[in-house]
């Protein structure tokens, strides 16, 4: 892989990774609810998946997704009715002693399993496979590169709104503890969610 490509790769994953989406959202939301160490088991979670998502598309099953519509649009039916049902909750989530309570949870491999469920990270799976992998000589090789630089990626940007929603956990609290402002918080994530899960239903 030439540097150009690499750079070109660099782009793609800042991009990609950077940019609100299903993962960063629930990062955010679950570190302003519980704090920054409750929600690492899920960003920790998010390159586990993608990596196994980007190595079984490399093998083959992303150009199956693309050639049976119905399996690609069974991926987006069960994304979506998943984020709708995590924007539900997160939603209900009024004070910070509710979401201690575990209500906004989302364990290590539920946040593995959302990778495959979650058309943005299908697309972009798709796109590195085919831009930097398929149909080269060298396939193994770029795999070699492609998958440390992406996981490392996955992680960076979800530690990134992590600590984001874990320095606001304090003034989310809201004066003596009154909530107001995490309630606020709370729907406009679940806001982002649903807004995300119709854009992975038009896509």
């Amino acid at each position: 892989m030439n540097w150009q490509e690499f750079t070109a790769l660099l782009v793609l994953a800042t991009a990609m990774s950077f940019t609100p989406g299903p993962n960063t959202t629930l990062s955010t939301a679950l570190a302003a609810n519980h704090g920054l160490r409750r929600a690492m088991p899920f960003v920790c979670a998010v390159p586990v998946g993608w990596g196994v998502l980007l190595a079984v598309c490399a093998l083959g099953l992303g150009a199956l997704v693309v050639a049976v519509p119905l399996l690609s649009w069974a991926i987006k039916l069960a994304g979506v009715a998943y984020l709708l049902w995590l924007a539900s909750k997160i939603a209900r989530s009024r004070q910070l002693s509710q979401a201690d309570a575990a209500r906004l949870s989302v364990t290590f491999w539920q946040g593995a399993a959302l990778q495959f469920v979650n058309i943005k990270a299908w697309m972009l799976a798709l796109a590195i496979v085919s831009g930097w992998i398929a149909g080269r000589a060298d396939p193994g090789q770029r795999m070699a590169v492609v998958l440390p630089v992406m996981l490392a990626f996955a992680f960076a940007s979800n530690l990134t709104y992590a600590l984001a929603g874990s320095l606001l956990r304090e003034w989310l609290a809201g004066p003596l503890g009154s909530g107001r402002r995490l309630v606020v918080f709370n729907r406009a994530m679940a806001a982002v969610l649903v807004v995300t899960a119709l854009w992975m239903l038009f896509i």
